[in-house]
């Protein structure tokens, strides 16, 4: 990475990121339902195409994926997670979507 880059070109893009999730939700998934006998692929799916076109983006973040996908049936979900970094460069998206329940959680740290 050039160290000289700008501080547009370093930061982190939420709306950016986002796209990139969706978009890799909607390739792994698309209009499924939830099939237990295929979650872990699909989870597997999901993180390894974000992260492969995170790394495209070429901005000098460490990035951590997660994604839980639960089948809609009335049972009761709860995630946290908690992180100390700098606001001014990095940060994170997360979401709710799909037919099944399907959360995702981004983080990119420098």
């Amino acid at each position: 990475m050039d160290e000289f880059q700008s501080g547009e070109e370093t930061a982190f893009v939420v709306d950016e990121v986002s796209t990139i999730i969706k978009e890799s939700v909607e390739t792994a998934i698309g209009g499924n339902t939830y099939q237990h006998s295929r979650v872990n692929q699909w989870t597997t799916n999901v993180v390894e195409q974000c992260l492969s076109q995170l790394s495209k983006l070429g901005k000098p973040f460490k990035y951590i994926v997660t994604c839980i996908i639960m089948q809609k049936n009335g049972a009761g979900l709860q995630t946290a997670s908690s992180c100390f970094w700098d606001n001014s460069t990095d940060g994170t998206t997360e979401t709710m979507t799909h037919s099944c329940y399907l959360s995702w959680s981004l983080m990119g740290v420098t």
